[in-house]
């Protein structure tokens, strides 16, 4: 009986049930390098745990702990000097001449982000490991590693508290008296190892003055630690102390040892003394030293149970807001005894496994929430995780397309609250890029270039003449990151911010483009120089070029900058007459053209490009993140987007192809982009920084660049996004990119533009079946949809005509007529209420 009571439970619950289980990455065997280490982290510390046995190693980075200090300004004074020259040479079309005066106006390199160090556990065992496990429960934040030696089982927990700001390691044995181990801890920068009482130990450190990008070899000492000035290198501190328990437990230089305990509480505590981006972090520092045991000692003072509930309850509060089920929460299409390193080889080789799909949807969430917390740092190429002391290109923020797409998911992933720690950086940028503007260039405003650091970098970078101008001239990066501003306003109707924060950014962004801004002699406007990272053309005479007039790339950016500073500036009735400006200049910016290929052409003139299958598509900005190319706005552009993706190909770096996704999703092709999803979660190995073979997903489910960039991780979560839901034109499209593979499913949480919450969506055959959505702003909604709907409650709904009068959802006109294959209704909401419409 019990039996057949089993089988009736499971064949009426069977399928929730595995919906109900906690979303997991789980291994069989401990990793064998860094790309298959399980990351955890709170925003500030990050840990890459590797899950071994009888040497267990954790990987520590604290956000802050960079090399350098404030950024030096004026450090060209020469370089106005050569704007005019390089100018006249672009428009007398000796392009190679303007490429090599370029150089001249260009800065410093940004500084690195560094590892904080390693922490080793050592358990001398005599006997062999088995029924290995290794996890990371995404629904909990929490990672696990488990194994059996001499009839033993030994549990390893790790979480990063938010709340109390210290990392949590509970080694257990389910025998009384069995755990052993000794803990030590290193750095790869200069530091001194301390023991303090019988229970802690830890380290003081000093981070390099300096060091060089890990691309640049030609400096005999690339890492400097020496600064007379005291003024460049942090000091940093960390701790780890074990809790009382059942143990004995002792400490000397070498570390902290127990002996005959049973469970085990180990606290890690760190700190910087970063202080801002403007204060010398050594003489101007805070005081790392008592941060650190301030965090130590709170945490101490609590249970394990209680850091753990702490812990958890506040992740949930972010990460369950949003629940994804593909193909109706069946179980999964792939074995799921499969360990997840097993599945993604399955998936490469063309397995169907849309639960996968979930988890990495999940997974994207995760990090976001663990690398980019709301009084944090922002995330940098690698969110918060860094084994090296010269990371690739210096883990840094790369703004020609990197940084921005970090946060991609934030609005829609309904994690707005994560967005915030790009402002403040935004914010640090533009006090520098003031400086920049008028340094480099004699102009208002501010700018900044292609990278930036914590120090809020903002010059040309390229080293005086070393870098190539293709991407270390290009001026936009100031443009492109003032578009995440406008972006949280629309999403969230935060005229607050809108007014305090992002306006006066917007505005300082705009007035740099505006007088940036020269006439080509045709009657249009122009920038000059202008690049396309990171493409080059062929000149006439067959050789390369990099620098040329009013790329494609440029003139999108600055029609959303403009379009976006005219629309706040009417929401907030202010600055009539730069508005006016502006509005005028938008309407001589160089148009864009259509190739002879019959693709979106890059360059001012339809020049060849010297790789047909670069990695970057800069070209395409105005289809994605812009929006001033779109199949129902702009249909002939539109199909020269499509076109310039089927000649650049498939192929591509993980963020490539994640940029591709969002690309095809946006051209309404859900198709094409779940193709580019799944080369995405493609199962890679590859070490090292050769971009020239395709990238993928390393075992640990971080985006293969190679080498891992967690930027593709972002992208493909907001690709994803963009196939189920998209609301940056003057509506919101449900199911807009829905692939043939995704036919029925559920969503719940999303957020769309207007302050409206996907509360549920649920779909089958494609077709919507019910959508339940909240607004918290008011305002009218106007909904896309495949099918017929109608109104489950007390509000009415109508056929959608003439312009959308929510003021969130202003741009150019879509026709909201219905259609062959969408019909389009409008219907007024309140704040704080919310609407139900059916299948009808």
């Amino acid at each position: 009986m019990r039996f057949f009571s089993f089988l009736l439970f499971y064949s009426l619950c069977g399928p929730l049930s595995l919906m109900a289980q906690p979303l997991k990455l789980w291994y069989k065997q401990p990793a064998r390098n860094w790309n298959e280490a399980l990351p955890v982290g709170n925003g500030r510390l990050g840990v890459m745990i590797f899950g071994k046995t009888n040497e267990e190693l954790l990987q520590l980075n604290e956000s802050t702990l960079w090399s350098g200090g404030p950024v030096k300004p004026n450090p060209n004074p020469d370089a106005p000097t050569y704007l005019p020259k390089i100018r006249k040479a672009l428009f007398d079309g000796d392009y190679e001449l303007a490429t090599s005066l370029t150089k001249k106006m260009q800065g410093r390199y940004t500084e690195s982000y560094e590892p904080l160090g390693d922490l080793v556990i050592r358990q001398p065992f005599n006997g062999q490991p088995t029924h290995y496990s290794r996890d990371l429960n995404i629904s909990d934040a929490t990672a696990t590693t488990r194994f059996t030696v001499d009839g033993v089982t030994y549990t390893r927990e790790v979480f990063v508290s938010a709340p109390d700001q210290v990392i949590v390691v509970r080694l257990s044995a389910d025998k009384p008296g069995r755990l052993t181990f000794d803990a030590s801890a290193t750095s790869p920068l200069h530091y001194t190892k301390h023991a303090f009482g019988s229970r802690e130990i830890g380290f003081n450190g000093k981070a390099p003055a300096h060091t060089d990008p890990n691309y640049v070899n030609y400096n005999p000492q690339p890492v400097i630690y020496d600064d007379r000035s005291q003024c460049n290198g942090m000091r940093f501190a960390l701790r780890i102390r074990a809790l009382p328990s059942d143990g004995t437990v002792t400490t000397d230089t070498a570390g902290l040892h127990v002996s005959k305990a049973t469970h085990v509480v180990l606290l890690l505590s760190a700190a910087t003394s970063f202080n801002g981006f403007d204060k010398c972090p050594d003489k101007e520092g805070k005081d790392e030293i008592k941060l650190v045991n301030g965090y130590l000692n709170a945490a101490a003072r609590k249970s394990f149970a209680a850091l753990k509930q702490a812990h958890q309850s506040d992740y949930h509060r972010y990460f369950n807001r949003v629940s994804l089920r593909l193909n109706d929460g069946k179980a999964p299409s792939a074995n799921p005894s499969l360990a997840t390193d097993e599945r993604l080889q399955a998936y490469s080789t063309g397995g169907n496994d849309t639960d996968l799909e979930r988890l990495y949807y999940q997974f994207g969430r995760y990090l976001l929430i663990s690398c980019s917390r709301p009084t944090a740092t922002a995330a940098n190429l690698q969110g918060i995780w860094n084994n090296h002391v010269r990371p690739p290109w210096s883990s840094n923020y790369t703004i020609n397309i990197n940084t921005e797409m970090n946060y991609w998911p934030a609005e829609v992933g309904n994690l707005s609250e994560f967005h915030r720690p790009l402002f403040e950086l935004i914010k640090d940028v533009a006090s520098t890029g003031k400086g920049t503007a008028k340094n480099f260039y004699g102009l208002g405003g501010w700018t900044a270039h292609h990278n930036t650091d914590i120090w809020a970098e903002s010059n040309p970078v390229g080293d005086f003449g070393k870098g190539s101008p293709l991407w270390a001239n290009w001026a936009m990066g100031g443009a492109w990151l003032s578009q995440h501003l406008y972006e949280h306003y629309r999403y969230t109707g935060d005229k607050t911010f809108l007014r305090e924060t992002a306006y006066p950014l917007m505005k300082g962004a705009a007035q740099f483009c505006s007088e940036w801004l020269i006439p080509d002699g045709d009657g249009h406007l122009v920038t000059a120089p202008s690049t396309t990272p990171e493409n080059v053309f062929v000149l006439p005479n067959g050789k390369k070029g990099e620098v040329s007039i009013a790329t494609t790339m440029d003139m999108g950016i600055i029609r959303d900058l403009f379009t976006n500073v005219i629309e706040a500036s009417a929401a907030l009735d202010t600055d009539a007459e730069f508005r006016k400006l502006i509005t005028e200049q938008k309407a001589k910016l160089y148009p864009f053209h259509i190739g002879k290929k019959g693709n979106l052409q890059e360059w001012y003139k339809d020049f060849d490009e010297v790789e047909p299958l670069h990695r970057h598509v800069s070209h395409l900005f105005a289809l994605h993140p812009g929006r001033q190319i779109a199949p129902l706005t702009t249909p002939e552009l539109a199909a020269a987007a499509r076109k310039t993706l089927e000649l650049r190909g498939d192929e591509g770096t993980g963020w490539s192809k994640a940029w591709k996704i969002n690309f095809w999703a946006r051209l309404n092709d859900g198709n094409h982009a779940y193709k580019l999803l799944r080369e995405l979660l493609k199962l890679t190995g590859m070490e090292g920084t050769n971009y020239s073979n395709a990238g993928g997903t390393y075992p640990n489910m971080f985006c293969a660049h190679p080498p891992f960039q967690i930027d593709g991780n972002f992208g493909g979560i907001a690709g994803m996004s963009e196939m189920l839901l998209q609301s940056h034109l003057t509506d919101i499209w449900l199911l807009a990119a829905l692939p043939d593979q995704w036919k029925t499913g559920q969503v719940k949480g999303l957020r769309a533009r207007g302050g409206f919450e996907l509360v549920e969506l649920n779909w089958q055959d494609g077709k919507v079946s019910k959508v339940v959505i909240r607004s918290t702003v008011g305002g009218n909604c106007r909904l896309r949809v495949p099918n017929t709907l109608k109104a489950s409650g007390n509000f009415a709904l109508k056929t959608a005509s003439g312009t959308n009068p929510n003021p969130l959802f202003q741009g150019e006109p879509v026709a909201a007529a219905q259609s062959t294959t969408t019909q389009v209704y409008d219907f007024m909401t309140q704040a704080g209420q919310t609407y139900t419409l059916v299948m009808q």
